[in-house]
């Protein structure tokens, strides 16, 4: 019984040698190393950028005349109405200045009987003074009050013409009567304002910007304006050199080009440049990493496999949705690394599969190296 015992369990110690034996003469497969990412790089370019800024203008006629009465009185006939169109010209209304016109006459009336006088003295001192009966000094004085004469009636003429031609009212431009204030029997004064007419002509913008923007913009810049999802056109023609002392920014005109559908009063939605730079070092704009506050890049030292990787300092100045000016820390030789990777650091390594947006070469290992990390994922 014994003697059975001791051969089983002899078989077992043999059985356990063997299997521990052959573990230990076992060898383990070779570690694949891991493939270094791979990356795309890019050269800084030269180039401009250009931002804009979104503000809110008024839409005007290109004229737009205040017409007010030359004499005071009462309105006595009409001859149009808001929304009329109307020929420069064209009587707008009639005041009554019969006392005005009256008071002209008498003084035009007397002046003319003083220059008949006038001139009947004159032509009775000319045949006295032929006659030598009269000096050559007293003739003189005879002239001059003749001439003085006729001066005083021509002036008296002017106020009685004038006074007539005011009593109607008539339209300085031709244009559209956007709004009227002529009432029947009303008494107005030299200050009120009939009307307002609107001309035929271009459309123009009126808006402010702060100084950031004027020093950015110049007579003849082109700006985009937008309403109702239609575009227009205009071109700044007139800048304020002063700020405007109610809102403290600069006055900006712009013409609108085939601006007729706008309404003038109405408000749009226009695009200026806030900001330029033109012939600065560019970058695309993800590849900057920020880290408290500030930039920085990565760079592969160079294009080949296993290119070391620096973590460049950068300072950067305005940017748009694509690209980033750079004010220094690299320059337009170095290589940028343009795609993102969690492996990225200071001295790691990295593949360049693509350079300028080129696809690179990639070397016999690392296409092996990274099929087997495909095919054994971990």
């Amino acid at each position: 019984m014994k003697k059975g015992a001791k051969i089983v369990t002899g078989l077992i110690i043999i059985g356990l040698v063997a299997v521990v034996g052959m573990r230990l003469m076992k060898k383990d497969p070779p570690i694949e190393a891991a493939p270094l990412p791979n990356v795309s790089v890019a050269n800084p370019i030269q180039g401009e950028i250009t931002l804009e800024s979104g503000l809110v203008g008024t839409i005007q006629p290109s004229d737009i005349i205040y017409v007010t009465p030359k004499v005071a009185g009462d309105i006595v006939e009409t001859y149009v109405k808001a929304g009329d169109v109307v020929e420069q010209g064209q009587k707008l209304c009639r005041i009554d200045n019969s006392k005005q016109i009256d008071s002209a006459k008498i003084q035009m009336d007397s002046a003319a009987v003083a220059l008949q006088n006038a001139q009947a003295t004159l032509n009775r001192m000319q045949v006295l003074f032929s006659a030598g009966d009269i000096s050559a000094q007293a003739f003189e004085q005879t002239q001059t009050q003749a001439r003085a004469s006729k001066l005083q009636y021509d002036a008296a003429r002017l106020a009685y013409n004038t006074q007539v031609e005011y009593s109607t009212v008539t339209a300085p431009i031709s244009g559209t009567l956007e709004s009227v204030s002529m009432d029947l029997h009303t008494t107005v004064s030299q200050s009120s304002v009939l009307c307002v007419i609107t001309g035929e002509g271009m459309k123009k913008i009126t808006f402010s910007v702060p100084e950031r923007i004027q020093k950015n913009l110049k007579l003849g810049d082109s700006i985009r304006l937008e309403k109702q999802g239609t575009e227009y056109e205009a071109v700044i023609t007139k800048m304020a050199n002063m700020v405007s002392a109610q809102t403290g920014l600069f006055d900006i005109e712009a013409t609108v080009e085939n601006g007729e559908a706008l309404a003038a009063g109405s408000t749009v939605k226009l695009y200026v440049i806030s900001d330029h730079v033109e012939g600065v070092v560019t970058v695309p704009v993800d590849a900057v990493y920020y880290e408290g506050g500030d930039a920085y890049l990565y760079v592969a030292e160079d294009g080949s496999e296993g290119s070391l990787v620096h973590k460049i300092p950068v300072e950067t100045g305005i940017f748009d949705d694509q690209k980033i000016q750079i004010l220094s820390g690299v320059s337009v030789s170095d290589w940028i690394i343009v795609t993102w990777s969690s492996e990225l650091y200071e001295g790691s390594n990295v593949t360049v599969v693509s350079k300028n947006g080129k696809p690179e070469a990639v070397s016999q290992t690392t296409q092996s190296a990274a099929d087997t990390a495909e095919t054994n994922p971990q």
